[in-house]
């Protein structure tokens, strides 16, 4: 089995977000290590006390589904097949490097905090991220222009994530609809990530990557891809480089997908929050098995599903 391993963004946070890795003692660690970041607060339980507000503030948002990430990676070790191909969508790029083996889990953890910081520290108050699917890329291009948006994200099936201003977006929503987009719905993000109004992140975030240790070479165990083209990660650098300019640059989602099929994936996982992504591989390539971590009831299960598609 050539399994692909998706690493969830923002957006699908919740309150039992952390319902088959809280109790893993392979994750204590990353959970103490997150509650550090979080003001000293349990990240689990801060998901089930908090609003969904809270929840979904930038730079909560990016730790809480990073951790997700990391602990269902450590919780799942001896059960993941060896060389996987890993892809992450949006700050689940970074979490991505730490599961291919790449950063070390806390360093990862912290990398995604300053990430999230560089982010705040430039963004425009107001900034958001908009969804829409059932419309051409033609036209998108045509409303982005329009009204001032950009297209962040690239999906599989006519489908994308916008970035601008909350009044441009609802200006574009609006006319969207209007078009018979089959869905336009606003992304619980406060910033207009892969946009040029973060190019100034992007500089901010290379420069806390220049001071991490990378374990190992790109070459020498998972096939990482990139979220600005969907290629293969070869040399550090150049991979390094493009993770931080995919904050103000399109994430070529569709194209990371793609990547997974043409690596020889027979299966996908994606380790949450949410099911969108294993949704969206599902749906763009019918004959390969995807499912979500929160499609089970128990690390147990999952491990069992690894064991059918091997």
């Amino acid at each position: 089995m050539v399994l692909a391993i998706l690493c969830s963004g923002q957006g699908r946070q919740h309150a039992d977000m952390f319902a088959l890795t809280s109790d893993a003692p392979q994750a204590a660690g990353l959970f103490a290590h997150a509650a550090t970041l979080l003001g000293g607060r349990d990240p689990r339980d801060f998901v089930r006390a908090e609003t969904e507000e809270a929840l979904h503030r930038n730079r909560t948002g990016q730790i809480l589904c990073t951790l997700q990430a990391l602990a269902a990676a450590v919780a799942l070790r001896d059960a993941l097949p060896g060389r996987p191909i890993v892809a992450g969508y949006s700050v689940g790029e970074v979490a991505a490097w730490g599961v291919a083996g790449l950063f070390g889990m806390t360093d990862t953890l912290d990398l995604v905090a300053r990430r999230a910081d560089a982010m705040d520290a430039v963004s425009p108050a107001g900034d958001g991220l908009l969804f829409v699917r059932g419309l051409s890329r033609e036209a998108i291009e045509s409303l982005c222009e329009r009204h001032d948006a950009a297209i962040a994200i690239v999906n599989p099936g006519d489908a994308f994530v916008l970035g601008g201003s909350r009044a441009a977006l609802d200006a574009l929503a609006g006319e969207a609809r209007a078009m018979n987009a089959i869905r336009v719905v606003d992304v619980p993000v406060e910033v207009a990530s892969h946009t040029k109004r973060l190019a100034g992140a992007s500089g901010l975030f290379r420069e806390s990557l220049r001071h991490v240790s990378l374990l190992r070479s790109p070459t020498s165990g998972a096939r990482l891809l990139s979220g600005v083209d969907g290629s293969p990660v070869i040399q550090a650098e150049a991979g390094l480089d493009g993770l931080a300019a995919q904050l103000s640059q399109t994430v070529q989602w569709a194209d990371c997908l793609q990547g997974c099929v043409e690596g020889g994936a027979t299966a996908f996982l994606e380790l949450g929050p949410g099911r969108a992504l294993s949704d969206m591989a599902a749906s763009a390539y019918r004959d390969i098995p995807a499912r979500s971590l929160e499609d089970f009831n128990t690390l147990q299960g999952v491990r069992a599903w690894l064991v059918r598609q091997a």
